[in-house]
């Protein structure tokens, strides 16, 4: 069951960048849905005077994915007998 939840979660994870990588390039939702990578893609053009656009739609990009990533590492110790089992003896 473990090594299943954490595949899905880092699928997860890549769904959300690969969404954001297509948004970016054009190809996803339509224009008026803001993604991130719309928001991305649109935030190019005022960079020079609004910088935040892109930074900060970039970062909550990245805490995202790895919020994800970590929630998957976190439920497959939390799940594996295996892993739990030998924190026990080392404790």
């Amino acid at each position: 069951m473990a090594p299943l939840v954490v595949q899905t979660t880092y699928m997860f994870a890549a769904g959300i960048l690969a969404e954001a990588v297509l948004g970016f390039l054009g190809v996803g939702f339509p224009p008026d849905i803001p993604i991130w990578g719309s928001i991305l893609a649109e935030g190019r053009s005022v960079f020079q005077r609004a910088p935040w656009t892109i930074i900060f739609s970039g970062l909550f990009l990245a805490v995202t994915i790895l919020a994800v990533n970590i929630l998957g590492d976190g439920l497959r110790d939390r799940l594996d007998p295996k892993l739990s089992r030998v924190a026990r003896v080392s404790a």
